[in-house]
């Protein structure tokens, strides 16, 4: 949990009214008028993000939460971001909607470089992507399970080009009546577009109750089952930071033994 932002960060971005705690956010999100604020996570990233997000030309397929700037013109203030707010709510139940979604953001972003950031970052999500894709990790920087062992004996090479991507989309897209779907709380990562439809698309299989039916419905994508095979590696080996108090198995398991069929049986 994180205290409010104090008066001089309101101040600093021209905010009146009484913030209040959002859910989620990891206990740190908070809702002002119709400014969102919270601390920022590495300057280096806020400041990349904030920048693209600003300059990022309107859409009729996604909508992005406008970043807002301090009065002295930056994005920071005592190490907190703001947002201005963007209607709508999360629906996880409506996977194929916020794949769609993410496609589409994905599209307005494939130009982008990759920004230097990547290459600093320090923390269990980081690991368990460079996990997922057999890259080096520190010892134990990644939870152990006996989920992980199928899912390696499937993982196979694959040539799939990477850019700039949202990777974890499910709960950070916001549907609205009327109004295209919102992005929000993007964690950018450099991966193809594909992994972070199976992101979302593992997360729907084993939290928010989808069938089956959705991995086929994007089975179209390139390498999909190998993008499922490392979504899940990316998922179940960062389950400490997601806080559980125990291995979330039972919840992983039946998808892991689905994807790690399907990717068997691909050459």
């Amino acid at each position: 949990m994180t205290d409010a932002p104090p008066p001089a960060v309101l101040a600093a971005f021209g905010v009146t009214a009484a913030p209040r705690r959002l859910p989620g956010g990891k206990g740190g999100t908070w809702r002002a008028g119709d400014v969102i604020l919270k601390p920022a996570e590495g300057r280096a990233e806020t400041c990349w993000r904030n920048d693209l997000l600003a300059a990022l030309p309107e859409s009729p397929d996604f909508r992005v939460a406008r970043p807002l700037r301090t009065a002295d013109g930056g994005w920071l203030a005592a190490g907190w971001e703001a947002q201005r707010a963007v209607a709508g709510d999360a629906d996880p139940g409506r996977a194929d909607d916020v794949v769609r979604a993410g496609a589409a953001f994905h599209r307005a972003v494939a130009a982008v470089p990759r920004p230097s950031f990547l290459d600093e970052r320090d923390d269990p999500w980081t690991y368990g992507d460079r996990l997922a894709w057999a890259e080096p990790v520190p010892p134990g920087s990644t939870a152990p399970s006996v989920l992980l062992a199928p899912l390696f004996a499937v993982r196979r090479p694959v040539d799939v080009p990477a850019q700039i991507v949202h990777g974890d989309l499910i709960g950070n897209v916001l549907f609205a009546a009327g109004r295209p779907p919102a992005i929000i709380d993007w964690p950018a990562y450099w991966r193809p577009p594909a992994w972070a439809a199976a992101v979302a698309v593992v997360d729907a299989l084993c939290w928010h109750g989808a069938g089956p039916d959705l991995v086929d419905r994007w089975a179209h994508l390139p390498a999909w089952p190998q993008m499922l095979v490392r979504a899940l590696i990316y998922r179940i080996a960062t389950w400490p930071a997601a806080r559980w108090t125990a291995p979330p198995d039972d919840a992983y398991r039946p998808v892991v033994d689905l994807v790690a069929a399907s990717a068997a049986g691909t050459p």
